[in-house]
């Protein structure tokens, strides 16, 4: 059976999202984190009683979803399942890297527990990878101080290139400067530059050879290095995603129908073998 828009997840979820809203959105944002960082006590905290829950469609992968006005904007929060990776190795990774790479929001906050940084910043640079419109909340600043750790919130935005904030959402500390991050990213589209990972050089020289071919098939709309270092990894949920995505583009472009579109849909699929 073909792969059709309405079989997939993410753009199921997208509708149903766009449905259920309510009140128009002026930005999506979602929400991402390791398990046990205090990301639901952050979006308790921004959303309030403005929230439900709801299934991923096709998955039994649990997602909230709620809203907060700011500045006389209505905004969206999505909170993703907690997953230590985007490496897609389970439902709840799928889900999250599909909302954050297909669902284009408008923002993708990552919250980090502060007294195990080096453990949680592995999911913010990969989340990095994908979209420049990152921010880290730097959660449970409280719990860190209380075992002696400090963390340069300064020198850690200036290493990572993103915007980075602290605090202690469980006494609702810091999420108005969170809000204003927010703001900033998703509504004025001021966005950081990201620190980028460099890899081996024979990873680097195949992505130089890959990447624009990449990204000739995506036309910008998603990060093609990223997309390039996936299917050098062999990811084929990926490639499947693409294809879903580019089949759907192509539909979509049915009513002023160009030789362009087809052609993407052909060289997705000579990368998906």
């Amino acid at each position: 059976m073909g792969l059709t828009a309405q079989s997939t997840g993410i753009y199921a979820f997208l509708e149903e999202l766009a449905q259920n809203a309510g009140t128009k959105a002026d930005a999506v944002i979602a929400l991402a984190g390791n398990p046990n960082t205090g990301k639901s006590t952050v979006f308790n905290g921004l959303t309030g009683l403005n929230q439900h829950t709801g299934n991923w469609p096709g998955k039994t992968v649990m997602l909230a979803k709620g809203s907060y006005r700011y500045q006389q904007k209505n905004i969206t929060l999505v909170d993703l399942p907690g997953t230590y990776s985007l490496l897609a190795n389970s439902a709840d990774e799928q889900v999250a890297r599909d909302f954050i790479c297909f669902g284009n929001p408008d923002a993708t906050v990552v919250v980090a527990d502060a007294t195990c940084l080096e453990r949680n910043l592995n999911l913010a640079l990969q989340v990095m990878e994908i979209t420049p419109k990152t921010i880290l909340c730097l959660n449970l600043v409280d719990e860190a101080r209380r075992k002696r750790i400090e963390v340069d919130c300064a020198k850690l935005r200036d290493i990572l290139g993103i915007p980075v904030v602290p605090t202690a959402a469980r006494d609702k500390v810091g999420l108005d400067e969170l809000k204003e991050a927010i703001h900033q990213v998703a509504i004025h589209k001021r966005t950081g530059q990201p620190k980028q990972l460099v890899y081996e050089p024979k990873i680097e020289a195949a992505l130089q050879t890959l990447q624009p071919a990449v990204e000739s098939l995506l036309r910008g709309r998603f990060n093609s290095r990223w997309v390039a270092l996936r299917l050098l990894d062999g990811d084929t949920g990926i490639i499947a995603e693409m294809l879903r995505y580019l089949q759907r583009m192509e539909r979509e472009r049915e009513r002023q129908p160009s030789s362009q579109s087809a052609q993407g849909v052909k060289g997705c699929e000579q990368f998906g073998g």
